[in-house]
């Protein structure tokens, strides 16, 4: 029972994380808030101009309506951008029209959808109670656990996307980051011919400049020979400073020299069974989902306020030398 109160210690269970001014403000405690302001430059100060700023902002633009605007949904943006105003407006503006485009893919983010749940209770996909030791929640995912026979495209789009939603109504996670670990023992040509390629290289492309998250690690495991090319296509997607965040081991005892077991499920060289790992996320996600379904009325009503990364184009232009390299590796993959 000890060990369950240590990693249930959430925001909304932890009274020590409320007390006084201070934790009123941020909601975490000081020696978080030491990071946000070593790696964020964030202060009360520079915490409430921003703030202030991005509200103004929402409420003169005539292409959105109905964006949250309190703190909580703001920060996820400027703390990803390190509190660049202009870089969190662009975000917030992407981010929208990621979920506009994908809406086929992404709607009713609803765990307790049953195709949702279904798939979350066999284990595809699920964050660890336990952080690392710098704070971070560790997100495992078990390619192996998603049957293409049962499942499609939509129903892996919307748990991924659920499990970032609900992360991110927690400022201990905007600020510390997140790990990714992907296990890809099992995974077949159905895993991979479930994807449009279009979709497929539209997430890869607009994910990490569209979805606010500090991603930082991830860490991929019994990669199968067939599987690389789509990775490989997938790292021509996206940043420099992902890539070098990317790392593939071969075994599982790799993966445990560069994460710390403890955070990692018992089927993964763990000491926590998924199952039970699995349940507690499910107290987090019951917790977090009326806020997580009132973002569907979020609306981005034109997306000529987006800036793409080369300053020109918008970010649903699909018209790219990098369409070539993912439907060439899905094409390789099927040969193989």
């Amino acid at each position: 029972m000890t060990t369950t109160r240590v990693i249930l210690n959430f925001p909304w269970t932890s009274s020590e994380k409320l007390k006084g001014d201070f934790f009123q403000d941020t909601g975490v405690t000081d020696a978080v808030m030491k990071i946000a302001r070593k790696e964020l430059r964030e202060d009360k100060a520079i915490r409430e101009q921003s703030l202030e700023q991005l509200r103004e902002w929402l409420q003169k633009n005539g292409d959105v309506e109905g964006v949250r605007t309190d703190d909580l949904f703001l920060l996820r943006f400027l703390r990803t951008k390190k509190f660049s105003v202009p870089m969190a407006q662009q975000m917030i503006l992407k981010y929208l029209n990621f979920r506009k485009v994908f809406t086929h893919l992404i709607h009713t983010l609803d765990f307790m959808s049953p195709s949702v749940l279904k798939l979350l209770n066999g284990g595809y996909i699920f964050p660890s109670p336990i952080r690392d030791k710098h704070g971070r929640r560790v997100i495992v995912g078990f390619a192996n656990h998603f049957n293409p026979a049962e499942h499609n495209s939509s129903d892996m789009a919307r748990l991924h996307f659920i499990t970032y939603e609900t992360l991110m109504e927690d400022p201990e996670n905007q600020i510390c980051g997140l790990v990714h670990i992907g296990d890809f023992k099992g995974i077949s040509t159905a895993h991979v011919a479930c994807w449009n390629p279009t979709d497929f290289l539209r997430i890869m492309k607009w994910g990490e400049q569209s979805v606010p998250m500090r991603n930082k690690e991830v860490h991929l495991v019994n990669v199968p020979s067939t599987v690389k090319y789509i990775i490989e296509g997938a790292k021509s997607m996206v940043s420099k400073k992902m890539k070098e965040r990317l790392q593939v081991h071969v075994t599982v005892n790799d993966l445990c020299r560069k994460v710390d077991p403890a955070c990692l499920p018992k089927e993964l060289g763990g000491t926590m069974p998924m199952a039970e790992m699995i349940e507690l996320w499910k107290m987090e996600l019951a917790a977090k989902r009326n806020l997580v379904l009132s973002s569907a009325n979020m609306r981005i009503l034109s997306d000529r306020g987006i800036i793409s990364r080369n300053g020109t184009d918008r970010n649903n232009n699909s018209n790219s030398l990098g369409m070539e390299t993912i439907t060439g590796s899905f094409r390789k993959l099927e040969v193989d």
